[in-house]
């Protein structure tokens, strides 16, 4: 069996040669482009139906397959990444975290949003004064409880 690293070089250099976006890879999946691009990226595993529609798409072997359904090890560098895409999400959290935590505390009380029970949207709005990203993460609250 491959790696999840060795699994996502595959799955990146065939969407690369057949020219597609996450888009289309999501459309021959069945799922959210946000979803397959995160269990392609090995931060998610795939169910095997999704997981053989992603190597028909791509024209992939099995054995990504069998990687993409493989429960993942999550993990990232401590360091601040130094991607200027990525830093500026260090860089929203930095700034707005606090305030996120008090409104969300303020609105359902003590607990968090769930990054299991949770999805996530991307999408571009056109503007005149420059196009605009707009992110939508939408996840479950789960309230801390007491015992």
């Amino acid at each position: 069996m491959i790696s999840k690293d060795a699994m996502t070089i595959e799955i990146l250099k065939a969407k690369e040669a057949k020219g597609l976006s996450w888009e289309h890879i999501a459309e021959g999946v069945g799922m959210s482009p946000v979803w397959t691009a995160s269990a392609c990226l090995g931060m998610n595993s795939m169910p095997e139906q999704y997981a053989k529609a992603l190597c028909e798409t791509l024209d992939l072997p099995d054995e990504v397959g069998t990687a993409l359904q493989v429960c993942p090890h999550k993990h990232w560098d401590k360091a601040v990444p130094t991607d200027p895409l990525i830093y500026r999400f260090y860089e929203m959290i930095n700034v707005y975290g606090e305030t996120m935590k008090q409104i969300i505390h303020e609105k359902f009380g003590d607990g968090i949003m769930s990054a299991i029970d949770f999805s996530m949207d991307i999408d571009k709005e056109e503007n005149p004064a420059g196009d605009r990203v707009v992110i939508t993460l939408n996840g479950k609250f789960l309230p801390y409880k007491s015992w």
